[in-house]
């Protein structure tokens, strides 16, 4: 299975970003072969509908589950016409967020637009 966390740098222990579609970067971790890539967000420079590109990036790249802070409606159903999962993200690195999934300790975001921001 494949997660999609956006991120501010190219690295698991980056920072979870504040933003899904004008993310700088998406790190993708396949949880069986416990390994990583790291996406360029081509989403980011979109005059607009940046979310939904992104979106599809994510979709294009086989990813079963998407963490992250928020998430707009037409990024989301993007997402859900993909059966990916969208969870909230904790405040972070990108490794915390994949061991709290693990864990079972983050929450499917049911609020798409406000996403989950660590009970602030």
């Amino acid at each position: 299975m494949k997660i999609a966390i956006p991120a501010e740098d190219k690295n698991i222990e980056s920072n979870v970003s504040q933003t899904f579609g004008r993310t700088n970067y998406f790190i993708i971790y396949d949880m069986e072969a416990k390994q990583m890539e790291t996406l360029d967000n081509s989403a980011i420079a979109s005059q607009g509908g940046a979310g939904i590109k992104a979106a599809q990036l994510v979709l294009d790249n086989g990813v079963q589950v998407l963490i992250a802070p928020q998430c707009g409606q037409n990024a989301a159903d993007v997402l859900a016409e993909g059966d990916i999962k969208i969870y909230a993200s904790i405040e972070g690195t990108v490794k915390a967020n994949i061991d709290a999934y693990t864990a079972g300790k983050l929450v499917i975001m049911n609020d798409i637009h406000a996403g989950y921001h660590g009970g602030k």
